[in-house]
């Protein structure tokens, strides 16, 4: 069983026998039918991941890491904001007819800001900071920009990244307001491990341990049973992550630039729903 499994594990046992229900509130999400998405969560978890020692994708259950790579490059390298530009279909409920999310993911780390050392974006800072100065504490992105959130179609959940270098190692801190355990809990994790690669191989640099802190980390109610059958699959040993050495410019990274060795999930047949 690998390291992941074994955090997501106990994520979802604490939540289910511990956490807090949300049916004497109201709420936000909706299920397609209109039914109120109610939740049961536990506040501010925080989940550390040795890239060193393994990649940290589950195996109870398959997760569609190259789909995950894809909506990632999206914001990171293409910093768009247009369904258009994505090759999967995950944002297509939250785009407007002219497949915008709005000022939301992308745009924010596409705006230019402007430096002592020139006009640059949020990405193009932490590259250059990672790069100049590696001794720095200020090297972060933000995506929660207070004055744009009325013009974002959906508040971005996953929205800060903190990065730390230590000697020769990237280390970095995600921080999520709100986690869907089932859907995406390790769809981000495996999306910022393969970020921290990525910042690491461009920046001549070791990846080394992410740490992932989130606020609201919630089952929906539709997904309860779904994730007691799942804390039941058997589990295998995490699989070989490779990245093409090749590559040492972040913005050539293409979804073909990483590889699993050994991936070898449970068998999952339920049908997630979703909440929006």
């Amino acid at each position: 069983m690998s390291h992941a499994d074994q955090l997501f594990l106990q994520n979802c046992r604490d939540i289910l026998t511990s956490g807090v229900w949300d049916t004497g509130q109201e709420v936000r999400p909706r299920w397609e039918d209109g039914t109120p998405a109610h939740t049961v969560k536990k506040f501010g978890l925080v989940n550390r991941y040795d890239l060193q020692t393994e990649f940290p994708i589950l195996t109870l259950r398959r997760t569609y890491w190259k789909t995950a790579v894809k909506e990632l490059l999206w914001i990171w390298q293409k910093k768009s904001n247009n369904i258009h530009d994505l090759e999967a279909h995950i944002w297509d409920a939250w785009a407007d007819e002219s497949g915008s999310i709005g000022k939301a993911y992308g745009y924010q780390l596409g705006v230019k800001h402007h430096y002592p050392e020139g006009d640059m974006d949020q990405v193009d800072r932490v590259l250059f900071d990672l790069t100049h100065n590696p001794a720095s504490r200020r090297i972060l992105t933000n995506l929660y920009n207070f004055q744009d959130l009325h013009e974002m179609r959906l508040y971005p959940c996953a929205y800060s990244m903190t990065f730390n270098v230590s000697g020769n190692v990237l280390n970095a801190i995600l921080n999520q307001r709100s986690q869907d355990m089932l859907t995406a809990n390790n769809w981000n994790v495996v999306q910022y491990a393969v970020l921290v690669h990525m910042f690491a191989q461009s920046c001549g640099l070791v990846p080394g341990e992410l740490v992932h802190v989130i606020a609201d980390a919630h089952i929906y109610d539709r997904h309860v049973p779904i994730v007691e059958r799942m804390l039941q699959h058997p589990a295998s040993p995490a699989p070989q992550f490779f990245a093409d050495p090749d590559v040492t410019d972040f913005y050539a990274f293409t979804p073909d630039s990483f590889h699993l060795e050994g991936y070898t999930p449970a068998p999952f047949e339920d049908a997630i729903p979703v909440a929006i």
